[in-house]
């Protein structure tokens, strides 16, 4: 681009570029478009797409595509407060009592053909749903993996755990602004650690990480 963007190999609608070792990010949706980086690069920015297209600025993004952001100068909350309200009244969950935890760290799933049956449209909904969550939620993201093995046969004991799930949905991620953030990978896998079938089960982890900035 002639502006210095370069186009992502990951996402073809998002472009990046780094000025004096900051970074700038540019994400299109349709006739929507997101800028995102340091603020002066911003505004730079948005004065040259100005003079190329005719653009209205509508400031600080506050909902896109069912994500709600509040922001200010103490920090960035990100949820999905009007979406969870519609799932958990649509699967008559709306007065259930919350939890912390998305799954109990000892919890064995089985597929087991003797354990009772449950109506796979449901839970189908219910895994769909919490997929969509995910990227506000990514504690949730290691239960909804492990109850999204069980999408063809579920069992009672899946529905359950994937109830309780649903019951940790009011929470969002907050990005505190008095924070340095740091992004860590981690990869590993199990020997035989299926105890349905004793197949080898691997992972990746990632952890945001933060520091208090001085």
């Amino acid at each position: 681009m002639s502006m210095g963007f370069a186009k992502s190999k990951v996402d073809p609608n998002l472009s990046y570029k780094v000025v004096e070792d900051v970074p700038v990010i540019l994400l299109l949706y349709v006739d929507d478009l997101f800028l995102t980086g340091n603020e002066k690069q911003i505004m730079e920015s948005k004065k040259k797409l100005a003079e190329e297209f005719e653009m209205k600025d509508l400031g600080l993004m506050h909902y896109f595509l069912g994500l709600e952001v509040w922001q200010s100068s103490e920090g960035i909350f990100l949820n999905r407060g009007k979406y969870v309200v519609e799932i958990l009244k649509r699967l008559n969950m709306l007065k259930c009592k919350f939890m912390a935890t998305p799954m109990y760290s000892n919890l064995k799933l089985l597929a087991d053909d003797s354990l009772e049956l449950v109506d796979v449209t449901h839970y189908r909904q219910i895994i769909g749903s919490l997929m969509y969550l995910t990227n506000t939620r990514p504690d949730i993201c290691f239960a909804v993996n492990t109850l999204s093995q069980y999408l063809v046969q579920p069992r009672r004991v899946h529905l359950v755990a994937a109830k309780h799930v649903m019951r940790t949905i009011d929470f969002g991620q907050y990005y505190d602004a008095s924070h340095e953030y740091r992004l860590y990978g981690y990869t590993d896998a199990d020997w035989a650690g299926s105890i349905s079938d004793r197949k080898i089960k691997s992972g990746i982890c990632f952890e945001v990480c933060y520091e208090f900035m001085v």
